[in-house]
């Protein structure tokens, strides 16, 4: 436990590193894995300013909410969104969450991704028009992660069963982008959850919270109830190659501490779990 928690606080310091140093290439195992953002938790900051500090985080990618790049951006403005991301450094390698709740806003969000030359997007649709998200995923090629979201919304896709149960075949291209922590608040065990449904598994949203309950709110990594060094092993033992993106909802006004001290953690639990 002692080399755990100095392995962590030796991180936290290179992540707190200023925005004109490189990031440091440690060789660590933690390099093993694609650290990134999640757009909302910089949902109060532009687009530059949110670069900025994932810059000094030496974090690399980021998934990209429509306040930053609108749901009908052209093609030339979203080459020049990617040529900004570029300049720092910064893979915008996602778009989402995108919620759908009518065939319109289906057909707006795969035209949005098919501009922006996307695969995949993370994508909230309802049940009812699952059936045409699976349609414009065979017409296009484009697939979708569903987001899950817990207690919060117990009606769309709480959690990863929901979707293994309403999608029933993930070749179909509908997968999952689990949000842990909600998982977690809504009574499941996300290292286990990872191990049983690692094919449907496409990206993933992380953080820690106090409780598993829909009470639980946001804390900084490895000050929440999360078991975050079994979440590492299941990781690793699955072979995860996705982007594992911090999604941190709380400190609006000033997301970095948190999202600096939680970075730190998780980059020393990885390291410490070879």
């Amino acid at each position: 436990m002692k080399k755990l928690i100095t392995l962590a606080l030796s991180f936290l310091c290179l992540s707190c590193a200023g925005p004109k140093d490189p990031p440091a290439q440690t060789g660590h195992k933690s390099d093993d894995y694609r650290l990134g953002v999640a757009g909302y938790t910089f949902r109060k900051f532009t687009i530059d300013q949110t670069l900025a500090q994932l810059q000094s985080l030496g974090i690399k990618y980021l998934s990209v909410k429509d306040f930053w790049l609108p749901l009908d951006a052209t093609v030339e403005e979203m080459d020049a969104f990617k040529a900004k991301c570029a300049s720092y450094e910064v893979d915008p390698y996602i778009l989402g969450p995108i919620y759908m709740s009518t065939p319109e806003q289906v057909e707006q969000a795969f035209a949005y991704a098919q501009r922006y030359g996307a695969d995949l997007f993370i994508g909230v649709p309802s049940y009812d028009v699952l059936d045409k998200v699976v349609a414009k995923v065979k017409e296009t090629g484009i697939r979708v992660a569903v987001h899950t979201h817990g207690p919060d919304l117990p009606d769309l896709f709480p959690d990863i069963r929901v979707v293994v149960e309403k999608v029933g075949d993930p070749s179909l291209g509908i997968g999952c982008c689990m949000d842990l922590a909600h998982s977690y608040r809504y009574g499941e065990d996300p290292a286990q959850d990872i191990l049983t449904y690692a094919k449907w598994i496409w990206d993933i949203h992380i953080k820690d919270v106090t409780e598993p309950s829909k009470a639980g709110v946001a804390k900084e990594m490895g000050r929440g109830g999360m078991d975050i060094p079994a979440i590492v092993e299941s990781l690793r033992k699955i072979g995860y190659q996705g982007v594992i993106s911090i999604e941190y909802e709380g400190s609006g006004e000033n997301p970095l501490p948190a999202v600096a001290e939680t970075a730190g953690y998780l980059r020393g639990v990885m390291d410490a779990l070879k």
